[in-house]
């Protein structure tokens, strides 16, 4: 059957549809990790805890439900092509962490908050995506590769129901949908969170969308004309992309990654516009300008050194319940108490 977009669109396409649904999310739902931690640690309030914890849930039994249909291979995703260096998924995950504090928002945050016409944000995204590259395949890219090959791991399994299911038995398949099962059970164990029903939706529907770009970006490599690769989203490396996009597109065409932050950015400019919260709005002061920048190129390389941000690792990578997803998750969430202790406590290192 011939598409009527080229490859590259339709991946574009696909990541633009949700690209928009994660905006909708972040500014109807409030959905949005740093705010989860926050409201977590100062305001003994788990709701946006519990929409991250749905979110992986319902991800993770929307990709096996896509692995056990076949419709998705995760041996052709980049979380299972890629090595494992548990070393990088510590350091990178607290390197995001913290300088995602810094900045006061991830990559996805940030691209919310400037579809609400916040334009601090625009500085961020486009540092996070420079200082990505700069270590992904820029100048720092060769530091990176050697640090890999000395700290990786080889391991026949890629995943915890592929290694659960050499010790049991137990189809991996059967293992992804009861650990999916259980973290959305978790994520929906308590009446507080269930009486707001617009937190429960908006969870399910990120999840939702991490299982529809596996789904859609795999029926494009396996039924369009050239190679392609399989993903979900995430937002660091493709923020480089869309700025590579943007400066000549025939250096960096269209793709997946490009979609979906173009999807976000124009999801959050409506969902604000519905809220009626859109304002133009920038930085108070140079030191606030400084903080914002330096946590971005923390973001960064953080990003480049754990192959993935706060829904790249969070949820992407974990809806497959691979061996990095949890060791980042955590990381992210200690370098961020780190982050967000420093700047509430008063403590300060150096000049920041």
């Amino acid at each position: 059957m011939m598409n009527p977009l080229p490859d590259a669109g339709m991946l574009a396409l696909i990541g633009l549809v949700g690209g928009i649904t994660l905006g909708l999310a972040a500014r109807l739902g409030r959905f949005c990790t740093l705010g989860a931690i926050e409201d977590f640690l100062y305001q003994n309030d788990a709701t946006r805890l519990r929409m991250w914890g749905l979110a992986i849930g319902v991800g993770v039994l929307g990709s096996f439900g896509l692995i056990g249909a076949g419709a998705l291979d995760p041996a052709q995703t980049i979380y299972h092509l890629a090595p494992w260096s548990p070393v990088f998924g510590v350091l990178g995950g607290l390197l995001f962490g913290y300088g995602m504090s810094l900045a006061g928002n991830c990559g996805f945050g940030a691209l919310a908050r400037l579809g609400g016409g916040d334009l601090r944000s625009f500085v961020i995204v486009i540092a996070l995506g420079i200082s990505t590259y700069v270590m992904f395949s820029g100048p720092l890219a060769h530091l990176r590769v050697a640090g890999l090959v000395l700290t990786q791991m080889e391991t026949q399994a890629h995943s915890y129901p592929d290694l659960l299911s050499g010790a049991t038995g137990i189809p991996a398949l059967a293992w992804g949908l009861l650990i999916g099962a259980a973290l959305a059970t978790w994520a929906l164990w308590s009446r507080d969170f269930l009486r707001q029903p617009g937190a429960v939706i908006w969870g399910a529907l990120v999840g939702l969308t991490i299982a529809g770009g596996w789904a859609g970006t795999q029926w494009i490599a396996d039924n369009g004309f050239g190679v392609s690769a399989v993903r979900s989203h995430t937002f660091a490396a493709p923020l480089g992309e869309a700025l590579l996009f943007l400066m000549t597109s025939s250096g960096g065409g269209l793709s997946f990654g490009v979609g979906s932050v173009c999807g976000v950015l124009l999801g959050a400019f409506a969902g604000s516009l519905i809220m009626g919260h859109f304002r133009w709005e920038a930085c108070d002061d140079p030191r606030e300008l400084k903080r914002q920048v330096l946590g971005a190129a923390l973001m960064g390389f953080g990003a480049a050194l754990a192959m993935g941000c706060t829904i790249g690792q969070g949820i992407s990578a974990f809806s497959l319940l691979t061996f990095n997803a949890p060791v980042v998750f955590v990381s992210i969430f200690v370098g961020a108490a780190l982050g967000l202790r420093q700047l509430i406590t008063g403590l300060r290192f150096g000049s920041i």
